[in-house]
């Protein structure tokens, strides 16, 4: 909303979540990889479906010149790669890196878990070594997948990074040890970011392989302090505030960016500069998360559907776990045995 690039410093949102991901990955191919895959694709790819039928019938609707071959958009339905779309729909498309990404992370995990357990460090700095090979070697492949294979390896190591935690390795490093390393994959990605400005200047997130050694560095030493905040389970309105962005995380991160789109044109009609120069923005901001809201409450009740939980429009209070799929008994021979 505000586009300041420091945020990214201060927070690297993107690899802290990529960190929690494999973290819960972890712990759910410890009950069953086939389910930890199969119920990650029904948390992420029904909002998807709900996002594209809003979106598909209004590219064609408003006309898209020289739109793909229908083929294509059955990457509406598995976004191996970024699903296309028409000109004035990519900032809202453009979120959808994050979904292709997590996708191949949560398809390649088996693999991945199977050579961290091998070899952990050699594992972890595989993906950032080959990305800064991927950055020099140029190699005949379309834009759409040369996006996702760099998007995977700069946050493969966050990844994996979950595994470690999970798996209590962090626990085991002594802070003499971790500490220099997580300053040099910071103070490197710092480097490697003032040394290559982008179009906008020094911005983290524009450069990947400064992005994926900055995250890398911050995680680690995140998950290895592991704060427990337990302090927020006291405030009624924080804790079930948590409990309804965890029953739609997918849905406000796909349409946050329509909501920050619309905020300028809603909030132009209603007049909000009216407060003011030094508040106009913070106005705006309010707009957006109100149009959010709205969206959130229009779509996200697919999550609850694909959740096999009891959908509601607001899950504010509690949000009920997910229905287990009824166990079916195997077959013992005829009754009389």
């Amino acid at each position: 909303m505000f586009s300041w690039a420091w945020l990214s410093m201060v927070f690297p949102s993107m690899g802290v979540m990529f960190a929690l991901g494999g973290s819960l990955m972890a712990t759910s191919m410890q009950r069953s990889v086939e389910q930890a895959i199969i119920g990650r694709l029904r948390r992420l790819l029904p909002a998807l479906w709900a996002m594209g039928a809003v979106l598909i019938p209004l590219m064609l609707g408003l006309g898209w010149a020289g739109h793909p071959d229908w083929t294509e958009f059955l990457l509406w339905v598995v976004p191996v790669v970024v699903p296309p779309s028409s000109e004035w729909a990519e900032p809202l498309a453009g979120v959808l890196w994050y979904l292709v990404a997590y996708l191949w992370l949560v398809l390649l995990s088996p693999l991945l878990n199977r050579c961290y357990r091998r070899s952990r460090l050699l594992t972890l700095a595989t993906p950032l070594v080959a990305l800064y090979a991927w950055d020099r070697v140029t190699l005949p492949v379309n834009e759409a997948l040369a996006s996702a294979v760099t998007d995977v390896l700069t946050f493969a190591t966050c990844w994996m990074l979950g595994f470690a935690h999970r798996y209590g390795d962090l626990r085991r490093v002594h802070l003499a040890v971790l500490l220099p390393v997580s300053a040099a994959l910071i103070a490197g990605g710092l480097a490697w970011t003032v040394a290559h400005p982008g179009d906008e200047g020094v911005d983290l997130s524009s450069q990947p392989i400064a992005y994926g050694a900055y995250s890398a560095g911050f995680v680690l030493l995140l998950m290895r302090v592991s704060p427990r905040l337990r302090f927020l389970d006291g405030n009624h309105f924080i804790s079930r505030f948590v409990n309804f962005c965890n029953a739609r995380a997918v849905t406000i991160y796909l349409w946050h960016n329509a909501a920050i789109g619309m905020c300028f044109t809603v909030g132009s009609a209603i007049s909000v500069e009216r407060v003011g120069p030094r508040f106009e923005m913070l106005a705006f901001f309010l707009v957006a998360l109100a149009l959010l809201a709205v969206l959130v409450a229009v779509l996200g009740w697919v999550e609850d559907l694909a959740a096999r939980r009891r959908v509601s429009i607001f899950p504010w209070r509690s949000v009920p776990p997910s229905r287990p799929r009824a166990a079916r008994p195997e077959w013992s021979g005829p009754i009389w045995w």
